[in-house]
């Protein structure tokens, strides 16, 4: 088995290893559904509320590592420059009222 270097690597090379191994795999044989693709984020996310309810510190680790997995995959698969996008949207944030004006 192949060992995969993760620690080190930026968030774009990250979502191109993430989306290699989903391509090796199998999950982008034809072109993918983006709704279906973001359920599946969706639905790691819950599992990770499931696990933190259970109060199952690995399993809610597992999971959410299962998340980033799949978003940074969805990132690789649309040639999204992620890091690029959280640079612009930080700044935006940077900007904003504490809060954004909300009391909660």
């Amino acid at each position: 088995m192949e060992t995969i270097q993760i620690k080190g690597q930026s968030l774009n090379k990250l979502a191109q290893t993430c989306h290699a191994i989903a391509v090796e795999k199998g999950f982008w044989d034809k072109e993918r559904n983006i709704g279906e693709a973001l359920m599946l984020i969706v639905t790691e996310l819950a599992e990770a509320m499931e696990a933190h309810r259970k109060q199952d510190k690995e399993n809610f680790n597992e999971e959410i590592a299962d998340s980033f997995i799949r978003l940074l995959d969805l990132c690789g698969g649309l040639g999204i420059d992620i890091e690029a996008e959280i640079d612009k949207k930080s700044q935006k944030n940077k900007g904003r009222p504490y809060k954004h004006g909300k009391i909660c």
